[in-house]
């Protein structure tokens, strides 16, 4: 597992763990290279093997395995990147953890905090029939809509520090009862992580959170060394609500253009069918009453930009 640095960073083994994950994945007959007989002693390529494939000196390619920038061009990357077969999101991931942080120190020490605007807690409130919810960094809950508290867990009512995806997904026992494909999503949500830790390994919230989850779900610490990334923009996720009972929803994600780290999800199902139906007797059941007449066009918990700086103080 990737370690925390005494600056409180996850340090470089987090690429030193990515590259091994994927030398492991790969056989020497896959690479393109001749069967040698005899016995192993690690799964998949070698390091002296992943560099001659990519055309660069084996001391090289340990050098950048264990972390030590080298001030890497794009062509060793690039070079690195076909030897080991990564697709596009593998390739972006190794590009943003061999890249020296330009931020680190400022990072380790502040990160600005992300801000909502009025125009996103009123959409979020006026979808009424629709579960929907914003993630920020590390996969915080940072709004959610009535709806969705009720599909998933009333996030606003808990403390700030356990207002996460990540941590309702691990250490809450009732996530398993309510999503039935729940590996498959908490799975995902590992890798979404993942993809977070490349971009912004400065976090100084981070390790802590991974090494929260470590500790107490054995599932997440099997999960997060294997190093799956995933960018999920769309799917389906089925529930089991005592409410309504089985409902699929597909989940489509949003992203502002103005900040990267937020994700603007939505749970929608077609109309017509049995889902819709559910999903509309859920909507009923969160409902507020009509308001007064002098209300009438106040919005639904109406705030100014949202400060999350209480999320990275924690």
């Amino acid at each position: 597992m990737s370690r925390a640095t005494p600056g409180g960073r996850l340090g470089n083994g987090e690429l030193r763990d990515f590259l091994r994950t994927r030398r492991a994945r790969l056989s020497p007959g896959e690479a393109g290279l001749p069967s040698v007989p005899g016995i192993r002693r690690v799964p998949g390529l070698r390091r002296e093997e992943v560099a001659r494939l990519a055309g660069v000196s084996a001391d090289y390619y340990v050098r950048l395995e264990r972390g030590r920038h080298l001030n890497v061009s794009d062509s060793v990357l690039d070079a690195v990147a076909r030897a080991l077969r990564l697709d596009a999101v593998e390739r972006t991931h190794l590009y943003a953890l061999a890249r020296p942080h330009p931020h680190a120190h400022r990072d380790s020490q502040r990160m600005p905090p992300q801000r909502l605007q009025p125009s996103l807690r009123l959409m979020l409130d006026r979808l009424e029939d629709v579960p929907a919810m914003i993630l920020g960094r590390r996969l915080d809950v940072l709004a959610v809509n009535r709806p969705a508290r009720l599909l998933f867990a009333d996030f606003d009512a808990r403390p700030v520090r356990d207002r996460n995806m990540v941590r309702y997904l691990f250490l809450d026992p009732e996530a398993k009862t309510r999503l039935i494909d729940w590996e498959k999503t908490a799975r995902a949500t590992v890798a979404s992580l993942h993809l977070y830790t490349g971009r912004h390994r400065a976090d100084p919230a981070l390790p802590g959170l991974v090494g929260e989850l470590s500790l107490h779900s054995d599932d997440f610490r099997r999960w997060w060394a294997r190093h799956e990334l995933t960018a999920c923009l769309h799917g389906s996720t089925r529930f089991r609500h005592p409410l309504v009972g089985t409902i699929t929803l597909s989940n489509e994600i949003f992203t502002p253009a103005d900040d990267p780290d937020l994700h603007l999800h939505l749970l929608t199902a077609a109309p017509g069918g049995a889902d819709r139906q559910a999903l509309d007797l859920l909507a009923s059941w969160t409902a507020e009453p009509a308001p007064h007449t002098s209300d009438r066009h106040t919005p639904d918990r109406v705030r100014g930009p949202v400060d999350t700086a209480e999320w990275d103080d924690r």
